[in-house]
């Protein structure tokens, strides 16, 4: 998928060390709030970190925090690659 002229997906896409800008969290009001508050807010940077042993969770640096979100929960955090 092509957003502005970059490649739209989502964090599970990204490979260690990419960094993308947050687009839309598609989650339930409750996680999304929560999310949020952590520092994962539209128009933010993200970065793809370390994942655990068999890939999940995964390590995503926000607002100068390192959080480590599931696969089933990053899958529904749309990101633009910078």
């Amino acid at each position: 998928m092509q957003l502005n002229g970059k490649k739209a997906s989502t964090l599970v896409e990204l490979r260690r060390g990419d960094e993308a800008t947050i687009q839309a969290l598609d989650l339930p009001e409750d996680i999304t709030r929560r999310l949020m508050e952590l520092g994962f807010l539209p128009g933010g940077s993200v970065r793809a970190g370390r994942s655990a042993p068999g890939g999940d969770p995964r390590v995503f640096e926000v607002d100068g925090s390192e959080i480590a979100l599931r696969r089933e929960t990053a899958a529904h955090i749309q990101v633009e690659l910078r």
